[in-house]
């Protein structure tokens, strides 16, 4: 199966073309804001490099949140239209599954949600143990701890800092964004469900009085 994958959630952009487990294309650009701008030339360029036509796609799969309401939205929506030019699937793969994929143990894919709140999710050997929640600080912390009991855990993205003080021995990763390699990945092994975006709380942004 030939999938474009696309992140654009977090503080960068990413973008590869997979056929099965061979990555043709890969492009990552650090970006907290303009992916709505850079997200269509990298995908030209990619599929170019890959040297696959757009006809040739048999799905595409983007990250959909938690993250910036912004960034998220630009990815779902290109995912959706595109998708829908070319008359195949869309999937959309959570923000905190792909910053895990691949992990093997206990790992927990921790973002800095602020307002001392952090958006969470555990995993063992790929599988998730919670459902993804956005939790204050102490009862992530918490739940962690029960999910965890005493074993070894990586924490993974910009909140694992936050946490990494209760859990002195983990190891820790701040990746700046999803790997659109894995987002592929995960896209191409599950079933087609329409795409949308996962909110976990509403946005900070508020409309003038």
């Amino acid at each position: 199966m030939i999938v474009l994958g696309l992140d654009t959630c977090l503080n960068a952009c990413s973008v590869a073309v997979l056929d099965g487990p061979t990555v043709l294309a890969h492009h990552t650009a650090l970006m907290a804001r303009g992916h709505q701008e850079r997200l269509a030339p990298m995908v030209e360029a990619v599929m170019a490099e890959s040297g696959v036509s757009f006809d040739r796609l048999q799905r595409i799969g983007a990250t959909v949140g938690p993250g910036s309401f912004t960034g998220l939205r630009v990815g779902v929506a290109f995912a959706k239209g595109l998708a829908s030019a070319l008359g195949i699937p869309a999937v959309g793969v959570g923000t905190l599954e792909a910053l895990v994929a691949g992990q093997a143990g206990l790992a927990a894919a921790i973002l800095d949600a602020r307002r001392d709140q952090v958006y969470l999710q555990v995993f063992e050997d790929g599988l998730a143990l919670m459902a993804p929640d956005v939790l204050p600080l102490g009862t992530a912390a918490a739940r962690l701890a029960e999910l965890s009991n005493g074993r070894a855990t990586t924490l993974i993205g910009s909140g694992a800092s936050l946490l990494a003080p209760t859990f002195p021995d983990a190891v820790t990763q701040a990746p700046e964004g999803c790997d659109a390699r894995l987002v592929a990945r995960l896209a191409a092994s599950r079933a087609s469900t329409p795409i949308r975006p996962l909110y976990l709380r509403a946005p900070d942004a508020r409309l003038p009085a």
